[in-house]
């Protein structure tokens, strides 16, 4: 059976057909966030400190809303415009995890994303006992 999951009406617009997450099984498959404001819907511009704590806080706000958290997150991919961002995007990424328990990742350098943002991260969480 899946779940289709999307955010209460106004929060985190889709800017195209997609649902925020879907559960298949004991799995929730969160779709790739940017830095998008969560009332207005624009991708928001500037630092990518504040890209990616957008980010964060969006994949957050998608956990709860799923009843889950990043402590039962067992994969992730980063999307990145600009190598040079790894660092900064590690460090901020690494601070919604406990140390030593990270999930498995994959990280891509990429041409563009989507609303021209410089990081996008999607989420496999394990939701079983």
């Amino acid at each position: 059976m899946l779940e289709f999951i999307n955010l209460p009406d106004g929060q985190l617009p889709p800017v195209a057909p997609y649902s925020h997450a879907v559960r298949a099984g004991d799995f929730l498959f969160v779709t790739g966030q940017l830095a998008e404001d969560p009332d207005s819907g624009e991708v928001i511009k500037g630092s990518i400190e504040a890209q990616t704590e957008r980010v964060m806080a969006n994949l957050q706000l998608v956990l709860d809303h799923a009843g889950s958290s990043f402590q039962n997150v067992v994969m992730s991919r980063i999307f990145v415009t600009d190598f040079r961002y790894y660092d900064t995007v590690n460090r901020i990424y690494a601070s919604y995890f406990t140390a030593g328990r990270y999930p498995g990742r994959t990280t891509v350098g990429v041409t563009a994303l989507a609303g021209f943002g410089d990081v996008e991260i999607d989420l496999i969480v394990y939701c079983g006992s």
